[in-house]
Formats: C-alpha cells, structure tokens, sequence
C-alpha cells in the first residue's frame, strides 16, 4: 500500500515536514509495511520556505537584513534542490510579528528587508524566485523593496528619499530606475499571492488591511492617498499601470511593487507550491492521501494548502483524508469538494495552549492517523 502525507503546517505548533514525521510515524505504528511518500505542502505564506527547501533537498540561508522599523535582524530564505530558485517570505523581513504591537504604524514601515532578501538570492545566482507575500507590517508598494534592490525615490526638491514607508509615498516625486539590480532582468519572478485587491480604493491595500496593522482611520486615508500618488507615477514615469491588477494590493501594495519593479507574474501560492514539489506525479499510484492544517473549516476549499490533494484526489479517484487540530461543522461541505472524511486530532478535553505544545501535538497526530490505518486494514481485509 502506497499513501502519500500532503499536510499544511499547524500555524503556532508544527512546520509541515514535522506534521509530515508524526503522521508517517502513525501510518508506521499501524502497518510498517506500508510505503509512506511525505509531501509537506504551503500556500505562499508562513511555511512555504521550509515546505519547499525540505522537499526538493535544497538548503537555508541567513542574511542580516533591516525589519519592518529599520532595526537589524536576521531573516532566511531558501534556495531549493535544483540550485537556481529562491524561495522568499516577505514575512521573514517585513512581516507583522516582527513589529512590536505598541509599535505597529503602516505609515512608518517599510519593505526594504524583503529587497534585501530578494538582493542576497540574486547574488547567490538564483535565476528564478519565488517570493510568497503574506504576513506583511507594510503600506509601502514595495518601494523599501524596490530602494534596496537600487532604485532611488526623490522628492520634489530632488531630495533622496532613503527609505520609503508608507508615509512618505506621497512625497516621491521622481523614481529613478537607472540603479535598479541589472540580475533581476534574467530572473523569473513568481509571486505567491492569494488576494485578489487592487492597489487602493475601497477593496485596496490601505483599506482592507492597514487597520490590521495598526493604522487608525485618518491614517488609512493618509495611505490611501499615499498609494494613489505613488501609481500615478508609476504610471507615467515608468509605463507601469498595475493598480488594478488583481493582487497589486497584497501585503500592502508589495504586489504592485513586484509588478512594477520586477517584471512578477502573481499566481495562488497553493499551485506554485504544488508545481515545485511535484505533488501530482507523487500521488501517482497512491492508495491514499492524507492532508490537514490547523483547523479544517468550509474555507479550507478556497486556497489553502489541502485544497490541492483534495481536487487532486478527486481527478485521480483516490480517497483523501483530511486531519486537523480542530474540524468545524460546516467543514461537511468539503466532501464536494474531493475529502474523503475529515478527523479531528483532539480526542478528549484539553486546552488549546496544551493541544498546541509542540510534544503534544506530534502525539496527537500520530496517535489518530494510526487508528485511521488501523480502521482501513480493518476494512481491507
């Protein structure tokens, strides 16, 4: 028998190469006869690093990069087995929790560590990139980005703009692009982007998002002005009309900035990272899928990592089990949708901190994907 573990991570608790372990290590427990296939999955967000360097063998790496407020840390990113794609996290250098929540001020944040990291795989000669762009502490459009990859924003005094936050759009002036990193033209870059908002207006970046980020009322209108400034000179200056593209208003405008500066197709994460690592050729021949995430709820369909064995499943005619921390009631509708059955791991009274703990968690999961396969055999013989 052939099952292949396709699992999202368990944001808080558990990466998806270590949800992948604990579910093997249950199928082993059951049947050590049968051959297990892990196949740790992402949708561009938190995770999506780790998922791919782990599944096509490649390796990390560590950059000193500036965060969301300008302090120093140290972010990762990964360049996978094949030794030509990175894969980035905006969120590793620019991502909320990295601010301090007292501290949160879009009109004060800025994408420039994401250029860096975007700077440092180029310079290890990546040819391609995958930058995933959820999690953000940003309203810039990419402009800190687009800085530390040598673009140069000027006032209208001709003034350097040193770093552009999301406060300061609207004093740029002049975008001079003449510095702008030469490697960037030979490199694809693939946007892992799962929200469709244009740039600014009532479904853009400043409104939808920047109160999450800590922008008062009269601050989202500050940066909603702020972006409609910042691409009307893209527009006229540099021929880049991408405000109303869809996803130009992921992770505060990032997206328009990758459109923009670099040339990026935006595609959902979810089949990027299911290209990568060749989940379709690896559930070939399978007996059975098993996937999961966190929580498992109607929503788990529209993006999210398990949605890929799920629809995958369904083409092939093979049965997929989805496992979550916790599995809602209207979750019922997934079984439209190519699930199988749903399972909770949780199997008496425990609080959520204790379910979370890592230990645990690795128990649990390991623990209900035995009984599964026990059940199965079972029915089997």
């Amino acid at each position: 028998m052939k099952i292949v573990v396709a699992p999202d991570s368990f944001k808080g608790c558990l990466s998806a190469p270590e949800v992948c372990t604990a579910l093997a290590e249950g199928i082993a427990a059951a049947d050590s006869q049968i051959e297990v296939i892990s196949v740790p999955l992402a949708d561009g967000g938190e995770g999506t690093v780790d998922a791919l360097v782990q599944a096509t063998g490649g390796k990390f790496i560590s950059v000193e990069v500036e965060g969301p407020l300008g302090d120093s840390l140290t972010a990762v990113f990964g360049i996978l087995g094949d030794g030509e794609t990175a894969v980035i996290e905006m969120a590793a250098a620019s991502g909320l929790p990295l601010v301090p929540e007292e501290q949160r001020d879009p009109l004060r944040t800025t994408t420039y560590g994401t250029g860096q990291l975007i700077k440092a795989a180029l310079d290890q000669g990546c040819q391609q990139l995958i930058v995933g762009i959820g999690g953000s502490a940003t309203n810039d459009g990419g402009a800190g980005m687009a800085q530390a990859l040598g673009v140069q924003m000027l006032d209208k005094e001709g003034q350097l703009i040193p770093r552009v936050s999301g406060g300061r759009l609207k004093d740029i002036a002049h975008i001079d692009i003449s510095g702008l990193d030469s490697q960037l033209a030979e490199c694809q870059v693939r946007v892992a982007c799962d929200v469709d908002n244009p740039l600014y207006g009532p479904q853009g970046a400043a409104y939808v998002y920047a109160p999450q980020k800590g922008a008062t009322g009269d601050q989202v209108k500050e940066l909603e002005a702020g972006l409609r400034h910042y691409a009307s000179i893209l527009a006229e200056q540099l021929g880049k009309s991408v405000a109303e593209i869809p996803g130009a208003g992921a992770a505060g405008g990032l997206g328009a900035g990758l459109l923009a500066f670099a040339d990026a197709s935006l595609e959902p994460g979810v089949e990027i990272v299911t290209e990568v690592v060749e989940l379709r050729e690896k559930v070939q021949g399978a007996d059975l899928i098993i996937t999961g995430e966190g929580r498992i709820d109607k929503q788990t369909a529209f993006g999210k990592a398990p949605s890929a064995p799920a629809r995958l499943g369904q083409e092939l005619g093979i049965p997929v089990i989805g496992i979550g921390g916790s599995v809602d009631p209207e979750a019922v509708e997934l079984y439209q949708q190519g699930f199988t059955a749903l399972f909770s791991c949780v199997n008496g009274p425990i609080s959520l901190a204790e379910a979370m703990e890592p230990q645990t968690a690795r128990r649990l999961l390991s623990f209900t994907a035995s009984q599964i396969i026990k059940m199965l055999m079972a029915w089997r013989q």
